[in-house]
Parts: C-alpha cells; structure tokens; sequence
C-alpha cells in the first residue's frame, strides 16, 4: 500500500493548475491525501482563496480524480475541494462524472476544453521565453533566432516543458520545430522577434507573478492554521 500511496502523491504532480501552468503539488494545494486498504483513495484539495473561479477549481478536481484513477491498485477515487464558495457543486459533479455542465446546470453552457487550450497555449508562449532569453544573453540576434529549432537549443527543463505544452496544443514540437511560433503553429519572422518575445516576457511575468501570489496565500493559510 505504500507504493500505492508514492504513486498517488505522483499522480497528484501531473495535475496542473491552469492559470499557473505548475503542479498543485508544487503550489500547495493538496491538503491531504491517503488511500484505505480496499484501494479506495481520498483526496482532499485546498485553494488560495474561497473566491477561486469555479471553472479554474472543477479543471483541477476533475484532473486530479482522472490522474488518482489510474494509479496501480486504486480501486475507487475521491477527490473533495475544500473551503471553496463552489466546492458543493464541483464534488458532486466531479464524484458522478457529470462534466462542468452538468455540475453547474442552468449556469454553464460549455465544457472547459477550450478554457484548457487558452491556458496552455499562455503557457506555450511564456515558455518560449524562457528558452530564448538564455540566448537572447549570450548574444543570440533576431535573424538566428527566427531561424533556430528546438533541436537545436540546449537541452533543458524549460524546453521540455515547452515541448510538452505544444504537444498537448498539437503544435509542432520536434527538433525541427521552430523555437519562436506563434499560437497558430507559424513561423515568427525576424522582423516580429522583438515585440515576440516582449508579448512572451509579458505573458511569463503575469504566470509567475499569480504563482508567487497564490503560493504566499497558501504558506499564510497554513501558517494560520498551524497550532
């Protein structure tokens, strides 16, 4: 059962959230999490604040009950959202497999695919800049930048990380994919590489600037509640 709980805490750090493109492991959002000797895990998440955007929470509740599922030697999952103004309606949908809709009936009208593509193609953008500014310091120009794959930078975690969210957004994403792209999958040109990568720094800025918030809210929450 222990390594059933390893791979629980594992599962958990492949749901991301959304609007931070990080683990809610990384920012504290699991509360708890253990899993009974009938297989059945429980779950429970804990937002920054009760004001978190439903569509936001639902993303990640039912993310974490889809992950926590295919765990080796879970047999049933469940997954609460806490302290939350929507927590009621989340956790019932996501316990019946209703989808965002149906969760919210008479108040949604869509399900939450596209929300998740807008999100991660931020995050495709944002990681561009974090592949190129290293360049752009090492004397990198716009012409070689335009020009330059992902095969041909180095290796790192942020190019995986940007080859991974333009996997998930069917963009090109193999050694010979462009470094620089925009969200259509086009080339950016020479001309377009400076307000690029301004419009990239912008974007990276705001996703890590909400992570830094949400974290400090957390370490407060906890710190509060500490006895």
């Amino acid at each position: 059962m222990t390594g059933t709980v390893a791979g629980v805490w594992e599962a958990l750090g492949t749901v991301m959230d959304p609007e931070l493109d990080e683990p809610i492991t990384d920012c504290g959002f699991v509360e708890s999490y253990t899993v009974s000797d009938d297989g059945v895990a429980s779950v429970v998440l804990q937002l920054p604040t009760f004001f978190c955007a439903p569509n936001f929470a639902f993303l990640m509740v039912a993310d974490a009950y889809d992950a926590v599922m295919q765990v080796d030697g879970v047999r049933h999952a469940v997954v609460t959202l806490q302290e939350n103004q929507t927590a009621d309606a989340i956790n019932k949908g996501v316990a019946a497999q209703a989808g965002f809709v149906k969760a919210f009936e008479g108040e949604a009208t869509a399900e939450l695919d596209e929300l998740r593509t807008e999100f991660l193609s931020k995050a495709a953008t944002a990681g561009q800049d974090r592949v190129a500014q290293p360049l752009v310091d090492d004397g990198a120009h716009p012409d070689e930048l335009a020009v330059m794959t992902l095969g041909e930078v180095p290796p790192s975690v942020d190019l995986d990380r940007l080859r991974d969210r333009r996997r998930q957004l069917g963009l090109p994403h193999g050694d010979d994919a462009p470094l620089l792209m925009h969200p259509d999958g086009s080339r950016v040109t020479t001309e377009q590489v400076p307000l690029h990568l301004r419009r990239a720094r912008l974007r990276r800025v705001g996703i890590e600037t909400n992570g830094h918030i949400c974290r400090e809210i957390m370490k407060t929450k906890m710190a509060v509640g500490a006895p």
